[in-house]
């Protein structure tokens, strides 16, 4: 609907201004606007239009109220014909007939006519009626200035905008242009290329302002109802992970624990000792490590989110404290335990400076914003600024570190470090200006926040504490649950605008809280030893990243994430087995050993007459499939085809006279293919039971084309359990 056939109607009542300028109907914007004014002039009286009925289950809106914002918003999309087929219907009109009547009048303009019915809209305050006013006469003055009737504007100025004692700078600004009319120009009154129709659709927007909102529905009041209620909803929702381009309108939003990252995805396995800190590149492409192994890597993101070994970057001669990645991310610094800073090429793995100072230990590193520089704390409690050729800028000695490997620079280049055991100091350089944050216990760490305006503060208390640094500096929420003891535990920010808090622990554990409310959200088991460090990546709301004592990296997203990819793992490794003939030895990770043990399968071909059932054996093999995350147990299917089977239902269970098997759980079938040129697959759900010491599947629900397939399309089958 819409476009030139559904207008036509309705411009058909539109009447040109005297001198019928052909521009002014060809002009979009106020064809709109005198489209939507005029769309109740279709509508019939009805004898009630529904002023006092309510809709909706709550009682609260009216239905007259409802259905006028609907036709405000059909005539805003440019559904015009579709607007005023509404007002007809309904027999409520988007607008009283005398709002519309001065619209018209003023699209005419037909000043005193408009000034006259002004009077006679309700609701409208002395002062919008002076200020409306004003607007009308100045646009008559400005029309008749511009054809060159300056008697008449002069009349209109001195008689008529004058007494109205309003805008007086503008009403001297009106008479200059009598004089000089290109002060109009100037002034932005009038341009010699905006035509009539133009200038007094300009004209129709202002007085709209200026109207109660029950006299003229304001622009996408629709839109602005819908926008504030996906904001409650938001705001509402304990655990909200989901961008808003996945905010559907058709049902209400709700994000659950699922949305946060608590699935294992990948474990990366790189280091060969601890691994103390890790960090994600600013656009999520990449993740940086470092470790007690005097290493550092840098691990790449795949779009799919598989994360791969790029560079192993090797040269420090004691372990890797920290990294640091470059505002553009084509750079990283790595620095070793009171050793030197080294800056290294991203793309080529290549180190490109070493930054040292005799004497002294380099404990820490960070970038300044605009990337041309680098800065660091020392050993002897200093810090130092260097340009990237390694020429030392500044250094600023005293009590301004301690020898803790946390350091930060705000978006303005302010620079943060722990200046005392309870203390962060934040140096204005460029003010040359200084502040303290004060903790009562001994501080291990911070975090910054990505906006700069908050610090994540870890404490040898076992606390977390959030402060405000913007404006005046407090303390705004308080993290609990983690184990610290001995280690340096960090933290980090992450998700949907950075709502939640991740923190590592000395149990092994991953922790995550929500911001606002402190409350603690879930806590993640895997890792074998402590989680030093977690980074959440800023691109990917559902990956996070921890790095643990047990040597390993264990990256952390979404269940159906993990189905995904332990899915698309086992159908490649089975496909090329079934197409080879034989067993791969590792594909993707997944490893296929020999068979275990054989299993004979019955399949039943059931019928209405139960007496007419018919057996079918089937002999499988069954083996291990281990990736670094899961086991899962493989049926291979190695009989010869089977004739067709077309009945409703199949089940698979273990030949044995013995009781009733214990259940163990359910699980997913997989069918794959044999053939060498198409391997498909299918899926069945079942249940794993163990009878006698042996295993048995059972399917949990009849699928008859899975049983065709089993007996005919697919004779050589893979139940992937």
């Amino acid at each position: 609907m819409g476009g030139v056939e559904d207008t036509e109607p309705p411009l058909k009542r539109v009447k040109l201004p005297l001198g019928g300028s052909k521009s002014f109907l060809e002009d979009s914007s106020l064809r709109n606007l005198v489209i939507c004014s005029l769309g109740d002039s279709m509508a019939r009286s009805l004898p009630s239009q529904g002023d006092g009925e309510i809709v909706g289950s709550k009682g609260v809106i009216k239905k007259s109220e409802f259905v006028k914002i609907i036709t405000r918003a059909l005539y805003s999309l440019g559904y015009n014909k579709s607007g005023a087929i509404l007002e007809e219907e309904s027999g409520i009109p988007l607008r009283s007939s005398v709002v519309n009547e001065f619209m018209q009048q003023v699209v005419d303009g037909k000043w005193d006519d408009s000034l006259a019915t002004l009077q006679k809209i309700d609701l409208l305050d002395e002062n919008s009626v002076k200020v409306a006013t004003f607007l009308i006469l100045e646009q008559k003055f400005l029309e008749l200035l511009k054809i060159g009737q300056y008697n008449a504007a002069l009349s209109t100025l001195r008689n008529e905008l004058v007494p109205l004692r309003i805008n007086i700078s503008q009403v001297h600004e009106l008479a200059a242009s009598v004089i000089a009319p290109s002060k109009c120009l100037t002034l932005g009154l009038l341009s010699q290329d905006m035509d009539v129709a133009k200038s007094r659709s300009k004209l129709l927007e202002k007085l709209h302002k200026l109207l109660p909102a029950s006299v003229m529905i304001p622009e996408r009041r629709l839109e602005h109802l819908v926008e504030q209620a996906l904001d409650v909803q938001r705001d509402g929702c304990a655990f909200h992970n989901t961008l808003d381009v996945d905010i559907s309108l058709y049902s209400d939003h709700h994000c659950g624990r699922n949305h946060i990252p608590n699935q294992t995805l990948q474990i990366l396995q790189g280091h060969s000792d601890e691994v103390w800190f890790l960090q994600f590149s600013h656009n999520g492409k990449y993740l940086a490590s470092s470790s007690k192994d005097q290493s550092a890597m840098i691990w790449e993101v795949k779009e799919d989110g598989h994360v791969s070994l790029k560079h192993v970057l090797t040269g420090h001669r004691k372990p890797v404290l920290v990294v640091s990645w470059s505002p553009d991310d084509h750079q990283l610094l790595t620095c070793g335990l009171e050793e030197v800073v080294r800056r290294w090429d991203v793309s080529s793995g290549e180190c490109l400076h070493v930054y040292e100072k005799n004497g002294v230990g380099l404990i820490s590193c960070g970038w300044f914003a605009d990337g041309r520089g680098i800065f660091s704390g020392m050993s002897d409690k200093s810090i130092c600024l260097w340009h990237l050729d390694g020429r030392e800028l500044e250094c600023w000695k005293g009590q301004r570190t301690l020898k803790i490997s946390d350091m930060a620079v705000t978006g303005d280049g302010k620079i943060i470090s722990v200046c005392r055991e309870t203390a962060i100091l934040l140096l204005d350089r460029e003010a040359n200006f200084e502040r303290v944050i004060e903790e009562e216990e001994t501080i291990t760490s911070f975090s910054l926040s990505k906006d700069s305006k908050f610090l994540l503060v870890n404490l040898i208390n076992q606390e977390i504490h959030l402060w405000n640094i913007e404006g005046e500096i407090k303390v705004v929420a308080k993290y609990k649950g983690h184990k610290r003891a001995r280690f340096v535990i960090r933290s980090c920010f992450g998700g949907l605008g950075q709502a939640f808090v991740a923190s590592g622990s000395e149990d092994s554990q991953v922790y995550i809280w929500h911001r606002d409310s402190g409350e603690l959200i879930m806590s993640l088991p895997g890792h074998s030893g402590a989680v030093n460090c977690v980074s959440w990546s800023p691109s990917n709301l559902h990956m996070l990243a921890s790095a643990s004592d047990d040597r390993t990296i264990r990256i952390w997203g979404l269940k159906k994430q993990l189905n995904s990819m332990r899915g698309e793992k086992v159908r490649h490794a089975l496909a090329e087995a079934l197409c080879n003939g034989q067993t791969p030895p590792t594909r993707r990770g997944v490893s296929i050993p020999p068979p275990l043990w054989l299993m004979t399968f019955v399949m039943t071909r059931q019928n209405r007459d139960p007496n007419r059932n018919k057996l079918r054996k089937i002999t499988a093999s069954v083996v291990m499939v281990h990736d670094e995350i899961t086991t899962a147990i493989l049926i291979w299917v190695v009989t010869p085809p089977m004739n067709p089977i077309s009945t409703s239902g199949l089940d698979f269970v273990k030949i044995s006279n013995d009781p009733q098997p214990t259940p163990l759980g359910d699980v997913n079938i997989h069918i794959l293919n044999s053939s060498a040129t198409s391997p498909h697959g299918g899926k069945s759900n079942g249940e794993l039971m163990s009878m006698d010491g042996e295993l048995i599947v059972v399917s949990k629900n009849s699928h008859r084309h899975v049983g065709q397939r089993l007996g005919h399309t697919w004779p050589h089958a893979c139940h992937v359990i």
